[in-house]
């Protein structure tokens, strides 16, 4: 019986296959072992245990050799997630190497740092889509450098633009949520190992060498204070990860919006069999860019409680750290969904330029009434310029003539020369714009 979205056959292909595996109850073991055989290596080195037992406490550590059945029986018996493990580890040890295990550790060290590699391993995978998406996006934007398109704001015309430069726009906020996100990674996942306070008291003077001796052999950067109620550094990386996850969203939501029937101005990657309704056989809905915005949604959602999880009172509890022991994986997977689902969506954008264009031109003009309004500005003044141009705009939006027709026959317009609405012409500096990001990421 499989229960819960990441192994339901229903749901399970909406998320990252590679992130599902990091977080398997087998790799995640496994990261909890190689954190006790990195101990077990860093203190035989430094001579806290005897050199020749680490060889054989690491050759133990390999999570095939357990049984997870026992493991689980055990676990809910003892009601503590990781003396069982030890139990096992110890039997596959043997005699004396089994006296050394876990040496001065307690159990929230080794999940701490077992959640880093883990992490890392998933920030893999995330960098590694975001480069995707951001290659994706720049050829874009090179593309459709110049392609006109009606710039909208509130939901209707606001003054033409290009889609390069809108493109641009998405490619530089990614860019900009994948560097917090590389910024982040090292430092808010560490290597733990403090012992049962923070104190590295059961290690004496030599406790503060061994995490980081041990963080050296996990390539981790060492807590230097390890202490179990803080939370801050992990938090860092997952709310720049909630950041990622509202630039995708929008992107997301500007796809829908584009893709509207009466719009149709970009299309996402279609396929023969794709199904849009169970009724209605002509859908082709955008549902790449709807699943985009329910993962994103999924993943902002959790953040509270690891934001709640900060609040660890004295010195360890578990209240807090259970909730962030079963919120990290998710959030991870999701995370990493996100990105995954964000590259594969922009890579198989298809965009309908000339529907662009037409609907550039369906308020007859008024999309360039600020380009009128500079040029009257000119000669009567900006203010007027404006009064003029309201009264102008609204009898073309109410009586369905056109912009320059209203402009020409409105009474302050006696006398004066006629402006010219020029549509393409008013893009601004959407070329040398989208020209510039695109450099930005060369240097």
């Amino acid at each position: 019986m499989t229960v819960g979205m990441f192994d339901s056959f229903i749901t399970r292909h909406w998320f990252s296959t590679q992130a599902k595996e990091i977080w398997s109850d087998h790799q995640t073991l496994q990261a909890w072992l190689d954190v006790e055989a990195a101990l077990a290596q860093a203190q035989g080195r430094l001579g806290v245990i005897p050199a020749d037992v680490a060889p054989v406490i690491t050759e133990a550590c390999r999570f095939e050799r357990f049984d997870t059945e026992r493991l689980s029986r055990e676990i809910a018996y003892a009601q503590h997630p990781f003396v069982p493990v030890l139990r096992q580890l110890e039997e596959f040890s043997g005699e004396p190497a089994a006296g050394y295990i876990h040496w001065g550790a307690t159990t929230q060290n080794i999940f701490d740092t077992g959640v880093a590699l883990q992490m890392q391993r998933t920030h893999t995978l995330i960098d590694a889509s975001l480069q995707a998406a951001t290659d994706t996006l720049a050829k874009l934007a090179v593309t459709h450098r110049d392609t006109l398109q009606a710039g909208r704001t509130h939901g209707q015309h606001a003054l033409p633009m290009t889609f390069g430069f809108k493109v641009a726009g998405w490619l530089e906020e990614i860019r900009r949520d994948r560097k917090r996100l590389q910024d982040r990674i090292g430092p808010s996942f560490v290597a733990c190992l403090g012992g049962a306070i923070g104190t590295f008291a059961a290690m004496g003077d030599k406790g503060p060498a061994v995490e980081a001796e041990m963080a050296a052999v996990l390539g981790l950067e060492p807590a230097i204070l390890p202490m179990r109620s803080s939370f801050d550094r992990a938090n860092d990386y997952f709310c720049a990860l909630g950041l990622l996850a509202g630039t995708a969203d929008k992107i997301a939501h500007d796809i829908v919006f584009m893709q509207r029937t009466e719009i149709a101005e970009v299309e996402e990657a279609f396929h023969l069999g794709k199904v849009g309704s169970s009724t209605m056989a002509q859908k082709r809905n955008p549902s790449s860019a709807l699943l985009l915005t329910s993962l994103c949604r999924l993943l902002s959602a959790r953040l509270p409680l690891l934001m709640g999880s900060m609040l660890r009172l004295d010195e360890g509890d578990s209240s807090a750290s259970n909730v962030s022991d079963v919120a990290v994986p998710e959030i991870a997977i999701l995370g990493a969904s996100v990105a995954e689902t964000l590259a594969r969506l922009v890579d198989g954008l298809v965009v309908h330029a000339d529907a662009m264009e037409s609907n550039v031109e369906i308020t007859n003009g008024l999309i360039v009434s600020e380009a009128a309004m500079m040029q009257l500005s000119d000669r009567i003044g900006r203010h007027k310029a404006h009064h003029l141009l309201y009264e102008a705009a609204q009898r073309s939006v109410m009586e369905g003539v056109a912009f320059t027709q209203a402009i020409a026959e409105h009474p302050g317009m006696a006398g004066q020369d006629m402006v010219t609405l020029d549509t393409a012409g008013y893009t601004g500096s959407s070329g040398k714009l989208v020209d510039k990001i695109i450099r930005h990421e060369a240097h």
